[in-house]
């Protein structure tokens, strides 16, 4: 067996963002964005598709631009931020598409719900900046529904359709660093 050795990386939250939009209306996208975030990783000799992944936020960071909707959605309505205080993934499982790009699985927990999801990765390679640390970037981008944790509320519109998307499409833009 080979002897790996393991590195911590962490995630630049000044080079990163955690976003997300939801269809509203059936006709437009809304965007938001989380401002508090924190991942440790540890890969095995410098090999990401093997890393043990851990991710939280701060579901009070929301950001969508538009201080009424933020509060409805910390609201109980929503992320019920009062009683849940973190949304959590645990990375599970990698498969390699090609080269750059990779299936993440792992389990993310909303509202005390944990769920199994899918992410689509892509790996922008590694580069050291000016001062000599070492970074790696990544795009992550996947879908979920926010019904499977409970996040429910909705308008039904006199045309039929509902006012939000059950759908979530996520995209993240990732830099690690290297941890010494």
């Amino acid at each position: 067996m080979e002897n790996s050795v393991k590195t911590k990386w962490g995630i630049d939250p000044t080079h990163s963002e955690v976003a997300f939009k939801v269809k509203h209306l059936m006709i437009t996208n809304v965007k938001g964005t989380f401002k508090e975030f924190e991942a440790s990783i540890f890969t095995n000799g410098g090999n990401f598709i093997t890393s043990e992944i851990e991710f939280s936020l701060n579901p009070a960071s929301i950001d969508t631009g538009v201080s009424d909707r933020d509060g409805h959605l910390k609201s109980a309505d929503f992320f019920d931020v009062e009683n849940h205080k973190e949304l959590t993934f645990k990375g599970t499982s990698a498969e390699a598409i090609d080269e750059d790009n990779y299936t993440l699985v792992g389990d993310m927990s909303i509202k005390g719900i944990t769920k199994q999801i899918k992410l689509n990765v892509e790996f922008s390679g590694v580069m050291k900046d000016p001062w000599g640390n070492e970074k790696a970037g990544y795009s992550i981008n996947g879908k979920i529904s926010r019904k499977d944790w409970g996040l429910n509320w909705n308008a039904t519109l006199e045309t039929g359709g509902l006012l939000v998307s059950d759908e979530v499409k996520i995209s993240c833009e990732v830099q690690l660093i290297k941890q010494s």
